[in-house]
């Protein structure tokens, strides 16, 4: 039972990474704005790797031996979307109520679970944790 929550947990998480990858990649006029509130003239180059960065992370959380690399990752980019949020997005986002804030943080609470069920997989440190 703890195996299918986990998966779902996962899938989860992976369907909302990936679908905001078109997005990003085709440099939607949303997607452009967010970034560019980030990181200015560079948010080209904010945007595709953030991509780059969130499909790695989906990918890694279904190889067995990488699931801990995958939530760690996630988790940090999450918690990087969160903090912008919070900082200069603002919760609400192109009057969005909040959707992207929300799933942000959804999405990092999830990359929690599974790190915290996977610690015991993460190399140098599992034995000790």
């Amino acid at each position: 039972m703890k195996k299918k929550i986990t998966l779902i947990l996962k899938i989860i998480a992976a369907v909302i990474l990936l679908q905001t990858l078109f997005y990003k990649f085709s440099g939607a006029t949303e997607s452009v704005e967010l970034f560019t509130k980030l990181a200015g003239k560079n948010e080209a180059y904010m945007r595709i790797g953030t991509g780059i960065l969130e499909l790695i992370a989906s990918l890694l959380l279904f190889l067995p031996r990488a699931i801990w690399l995958g939530a760690l990752m996630v988790t940090g980019l999450m918690s990087g979307a969160v903090f912008s949020h919070i900082t200069k997005l603002g919760i609400e986002h192109n009057n969005d109520g909040g959707l992207l804030f929300g799933s942000a943080f959804l999405i990092l609470a999830i990359g929690l679970i599974v790190l915290f069920k996977e610690r015991k997989n993460i190399p140098i440190l599992g034995d000790k944790l």
